[in-house]
C-alpha cells in the first residue's frame, strides 16, 4: 500500500472518530437540557403548590370568584337587554305597482286623514279634523305608540265591548266613528280598501296568531291613588300647553284642512267612545310618547304624572256617543270603563279615575268564586 493511500486512510478514521465524538457530545447537551427543563419544571409546580398551600389558589381568588364572574354575568346580561322589536316592512319590497299605490294611499290617508275625510275633506267630510295618527303615532309604524303590527295577525278576532267577532273593516270604522267622531266607510270604497291594504302590509312580517314586541301600548302600573285630574292640570300646565293650547283646542295647520297638534277635549276631539277615553289606554299613551320626541325607552314624564294629566285631558266636555251595545257581557268590561252598569258596586268615578286595586281584588274574588 502506498504511502499516500495510508495517510488518507488514517485521516478518514480521524474524521470519522471526531464525527462520532461530536454525536456523543450533542446527544449530552440535549440531555443536559432536557434534564435543566425538568428540574425548572419541578421547582415551579413545587413553589405553585406552596404558594397554594399557603394563600389559596391564586387564579381562584384573582380572577374566578370575583372577576370573572362579572365579567361574564354583565356580558350575559346586556345581550339579555338587548330587545328586538318589530319594525316596520320596507315598502320598496311590495313589486306589484298596482298594490304599492293601494298601500301608499292607504298610509296618506293614515297620516293625513282630515285632507281627504275632515271637515274640508277632498273625498267626503265626515270626521272631526283629527289624523288617525294622532292616536296611531307615525301612521301607525311607532313602537309602542299605539301601532298596527298586530291587527292583520291578529284580525278577525272576537272583541268583548261588541261581544262579536270583528274584521279590520269593522275596526277601522270602530276609530273613525269614535276617535274621530265620524262616520264609517263603506268597506267596498277606494278608501276602505286602501286602508286595509296599508294596515295588511304592515303585518306582513309578523305570524299569523301573533303580538310582536312593540305592539300596541306599552304596560303602565296602577297608581296605589285615584288619578287626580288637579294636579294633572299642573302637568298639562307645565308640559303639554305648548302644543295643544290652553283651552286644550291644539294648533291647526297653516293650510287649515288638519292639525299641526290635535284638539284633546272640546267638538273637535274624540268622543267617550274612543280607546283613549279609558284612562289607562291614555296614561300608556302619554307616558311613553308624550311630551312630542319622547321614545319609551326614555319617558319624560313620572307614572303619576301620565295618569294625572291623563284624567286631567279626560275629565273635559267631549262629544258623547251612544253606545247601548257596547260590552253585552258586563262580566267582561274593563275595570277602567267609565260608563256602568258593574258587576261589582263601586261608582263609575272610582271606575273612571281609580284607585283601580280594590276593584281588582273584588273582580278576582269574584272569578275565583264561580264554579270550575
Amino acid at each position: 500500500m502506498a504511502i499516500g493511500e495510508i495517510n488518507c486512510l488514517i485521516k478518514d478514521q480521524a474524521l470519522q472518530q471526531m464525527d462520532q465524538q461530536e454525536e456523543k457530545i450533542n446527544e449530552l447537551v440535549k440531555a443536559v437540557r432536557m434534564l435543566t427543563s425538568l428540574v425548572i419544571f419541578l421547582l415551579l409546580a413545587m413553589l405553585f403548590i406552596l404558594v397554594v398551600w399557603l394563600y389559596g389558589d391564586p387564579f381562584k381568588n384573582a380572577i374566578s370568584t370575583q372577576q370573572m364572574p362579572k365579567v361574564l354575568s354583565d356580558s350575559v346580561s346586556a345581550k339579555v337587554s338587548e330587545e328586538i322589536f318589530w319594525s316596520s316592512p320596507d315598502l320598496n319590497m311590495v313589486k306589484d305597482v298596482a298594490l304599492r299605490t293601494q298601500i301608499e294611499y292607504g298610509k296618506e290617508l293614515i297620516a293625513h286623514t282630515s285632507r281627504y275625510l275632515g271637515p274640508k275633506g277632498l273625498v267626503m267630510q265626515t270626521t272631526n279634523g283629527m289624523n288617525c295618527q294622532n292616536c296611531h303615532l307615525d301612521a301607525g309604524a311607532r313602537i309602542f305608540g299605539n301601532n298596527y303590527s298586530a291587527v292583520a295577525s291578529t284580525y278577525p278576532k272576537f272583541r268583548p265591548r261588541s261581544g262579536a267577532i270583528e274584521d279590520i273593516h269593522k275596526r277601522v270604522n270602530d276609530c273613525l266613528e269614535r276617535s274621530l267622531n265620524g262616520e264609517p266607510l263603506d268597506t267596498l270604497s277606494k278608501e276602505m280598501k286602501a286602508i286595509k291594504a296599508y294596515i295588511t302590509f304592515l303585518g306582513t312580517n309578523v305570524k299569523k296568531g301573533a303580538k310582536p314586541n312593540g305592539a300596541g301600548l306599552k304596560d303602565l302600573a296602577f297608581l296605589n291613588r285615584a288619578a287626580d285630574p288637579i294636579k294633572g292640570n299642573l302637568v298639562y300646565a307645565a308640559k303639554c300647553v305648548s302644543c295643544h293650547m290652553v283651552n286644550g283646542q291644539g294648533l291647526l295647520a297653516p293650510e287649515g284642512t288638519e292639525y299641526t297638534y290635535p284638539p284633546l277635549w272640546g267638538i273637535y276631539s274624540y268622543n267617550d267612545g274612543a280607546g283613549l277615553f279609558r284612562i289607562s289606554n291614555f296614561a300608556k299613551y302619554i307616558k311613553y310618547n308624550m311630551p312630542m320626541g319622547t321614545v319609551h325607552n326614555n319617558p319624560v314624564l313620572s307614572d303619576e304624572e301620565a295618569w294625572d294629566v291623563a284624567a286631567f285631558i279626560n275629565s273635559k266636555d267631549r262629544p258623547h256617543l251612544n253606545t247601548p251595545n257596547d260590552w253585552p257581557d258586563v262580566s267582561k268590561k274593563p275595570i277602567d270603563h267609565p260608563f256602568g252598569p258593574y258587576v261589582d258596586s263601586f261608582d263609575e268615578k272610582q271606575h273612571k279615575f281609580g284607585p283601580f286595586q280594590p276593584i281588582i281584588e273584588i273582580q278576582k274574588k269574584s272569578s275565583q268564586a264561580l264554579p270550575k
